[in-house]
């Protein structure tokens, strides 16, 4: 039942860095170690990457390891191809939620649509206007007369940066990346551009994770193929990268076996403190708030020999190389290369409560906000406080009308309420699944350890009521009272709620030291969750029948994965793992000394 809400126990085998080899290459450091991987004769290099990232001080690497290489570089900045930016707003914006200060429309279309082919093109051109034009000046050949040109006596490399360049007509790409956390990191602190913008427009989080990163996303995967060399730009000076084909293959293995994302953790003002004390993530930071165990939108794989000389990726690359084996065919065919399950921590060990919010209908997240399929959620308690709470659905009777004015009256006025005389609230109970189907009002109380499994959708809380919270700038946290309130469902209250929505666990499959249950399903979520229990020293059969598996182990010290073609895996407490379709048969073995019990979600 209940704990303290002061975890304290350390989880020392919990490792936030996991790392998988690379095939067929090494990881490369340094600029210098890239350059001396282009091909002679190549005239034009494309460098592609996100809009965020620092190009000037890529251009500075680039242009540091070609004048070491005596080869006379010239470059083109690509964003100045885009179209002009009152175009790229209006191609990018939506009726519904134009002038929204905090929503847009998931973009649609491609990175072409925002840019000028024509000017493209004559960026390409080696011919005529070169680097004067551009703007981004040009080097020339040491002057020492050490090392050979790469291009023969008289050649030119041109290099076109930025974001788009592998539209243009060039003979090599690198795709220049920089994991989404730093993204979103610099864009809060005011750095960066967003995708198309002018340099003077300063950058929102809006435009970056509704606009930049959909198109963006979009063009990595349809450029996938092509790549030559994937640069990792964590550290703009000493960047780590492997070769393009390497890059492939090595993802493609992954798609045959599990693999762990690399975790992450953000502050949030409600955060709590479990991430820190328990797992050892961000003990600097404020706090541990929201832990991204496996969430495809963000979540990187770490490629590598260990995570002092490696390359990140992104997932979602993994999917998007091999959709079919790491999602199954009939996921595929439902959601394309999206992957739809995420696997996240909310974290308010020794915080607040969080925001009692709901997620968008169906029809509301398909014509409003532009995703395919809605956010469905789950609530798994891994730790409850004493006294914790779990906010879920209505009163019995609840006054909606009485509910959106009092709403309405502490976002404009700063009043408070009592969030309770309207939404239910149930004791916070270790080991229980709450679900979260869209439109119902939810919240995890302080003090609480939930493990969310939900649909992958997450950028589209909507908030009715934040506690009149401060944010750093002490202004009163956003809400978002009528997007909330048009997608209330009214249907998820009173007892309907205990017992659609809070379930008790059904048995599924067993055997010698284990068994399997069902902990929740509806017939309005494509996902259910599951939990494995194996006692010391057995094993649990499973099978993925054609359809991915995701785990996390929620109790005891951790398992050992092994899949029928011999792949073994190791996951500790709290970590958590994906099991591609294309697995077919695996084994969970608990070598520890007390029984450990994993929770599985699947597509239906």
């Amino acid at each position: 039942m209940g704990e303290s809400p002061q975890v304290k126990t350390k989880a020392p085998q919990y490792d936030p860095t996991p790392c998988y080899p690379v095939l067929a290459d090494a990881v490369a450091v340094g600029w210098a170690d890239a350059a001396g991987t282009l091909p002679k004769g190549t005239r034009v290099l494309a460098v592609d990457g996100p809009a965020v990232l620092d190009w000037a001080a890529v251009a500075a690497g680039v242009r540091a390891a070609f004048d070491d290489r005596r080869t006379p570089v010239e470059f083109a900045d690509v964003r100045t191809a885009v179209r002009d930016w009152e175009t790229v707003r209006r191609l990018t914006d939506s009726e519904e939620l134009r002038g929204d200060p905090d929503f847009a429309r998931l973009a649609g279309g491609d990175l072409s649509d925002l840019m000028d082919a024509r000017a493209l093109a004559a960026l390409a051109d080696p011919g005529e206007g070169g680097a004067g034009e551009s703007g981004a000046g040009e080097s020339g050949p040491g002057e020492d007369g050490a090392g050979e040109s790469d291009l023969g006596e008289g050649g030119v490399l041109r290099v076109l940066l930025g974001p788009g360049a592998a539209l243009a007509d060039a003979d090599v790409l690198w795709w220049a990346d920089l994991p989404k956390r730093y993204a979103e990191a610099a864009v809060k602190h005011g750095r960066g551009r967003n995708l198309a913008a002018p340099e003077d427009e300063p950058p929102t989080l809006r435009r970056l994770l509704y606009i930049d990163w959909p198109l963006l996303d979009r063009h990595r995967d349809h450029m996938a193929g092509r790549i030559d060399r994937w640069i990792d730009v964590t550290d703009t000076v000493d960047p780590t990268s492997i070769g393009g084909q390497a890059l492939r293959e090595t993802c493609r293995s992954l798609a045959a076996r599990p693999f762990r994302t690399r975790p992450t953790f953000n502050s949030t003002p409600w955060g709590g403190h479990w991430g820190q004390e328990t797992l050892g993530h961000n003990p600097d930071a404020e706090n541990t708030a929201l832990g991204y165990e496996l969430i495809a939108p963000e979540s990187g794989v770490l490629l590598g020999d260990d995570a002092s000389r490696c390359v990140e990726v992104p997932f979602q690359l993994v999917v998007a190389l091999s959709p079919v084996d790491v999602l199954g065919p009939a996921v595929h065919e439902m959601f394309g290369t999206s992957f739809p399950v995420r696997f996240d921590y909310l974290d308010t060990v020794g915080g607040g409560n969080l925001s009692v919010h709901c997620h968008p209908r169906p029809d509301d997240m398909r014509d409003v906000f532009g995703w395919p399929y809605t956010q469905h959620e789950t609530y798994y308690l891994m730790r409850a406080g004493d006294h914790s709470k779990v906010f879920l659905g209505l009163r019995e009777g609840a006054d909606v009308e009485a509910f959106h004015h009092s709403a309405h009256a502490a976002d404009a006025h700063g009043t408070p309420f009592d969030i309770e005389r309207y939404v239910q609230v149930f004791p916070a109970e270790a080991g229980q699944l709450y679900l979260v189907p869209a439109g119902t009002p939810h919240g995890s109380g302080e003090g609480n350890v939930v493990l969310e499994v939900s649909a992958t959708p997450y950028l589209y809380s909507l908030r009715f009521y934040d506690w009149l919270r401060r944010d750093a700038a002490d202004r009163q946290r956003a809400v978002h009272v009528e997007h909330a309130f048009r997608n209330l469902d009214p249907a998820r209250s009173g007892e309907a709620v205990a017992r659609e929505l809070v379930q008790s666990p059904r048995p599924l499959s067993a055997g010698d030291g284990w068994r399997e249950e069902l902990l929740g399903a509806l017939p309005a979520m494509f996902f259910q969750v599951h939990r494995i229990a194996v006692e010391p020293g057995r094993t649990a059969e499973q099978e993925t029948d054609g359809r991915f598996h995701v785990l996390t182990v929620v109790d005891g010290q951790g398992a050992v994965i092994t899949t029928a073609a011999g792949h073994r895996h190791s996951v500790h407490y709290a970590e958590t793992i994906a099991v591609p379709a294309s697995v077919a048969s695996y084994r969970v073995h608990n070598q520890g000394p007390e029984p450990v019990r994993l929770v599985k979600a699947q597509v239906v």
